[in-house]
């Protein structure tokens, strides 16, 4: 399974932070996907940023996905 958010319509409420802090940061108002494995902190956002969910968070992303005001967590796979 892999995740992105569309910050077009992020209304920055970061409760995708609270259910799973392992894949989702709020930055300047709007949510982002964490990038694993990259050198440096890296942060995406966009269709074109798709992260893979680890099997063990699965169930917090999805959580997520259905608390968010915004309903601009996308789950692909």
């Amino acid at each position: 399974m892999k995740v992105w958010i569309d910050q077009d319509i992020c209304t920055g409420d970061g409760l995708c932070e609270e259910h799973c802090p392992s894949i989702f940061t709020l930055r300047d108002g709007l949510s982002f996907v964490k990038a694993p494995h990259a050198a440096a902190p890296s942060y995406v956002g966009g269709p074109g940023d798709l992260v893979d969910v680890p099997d063990h968070l699965l169930d917090d992303v999805l959580n997520a996905a259905e608390e968010c005001p915004g309903e601009c967590i996308f789950l692909e796979g």
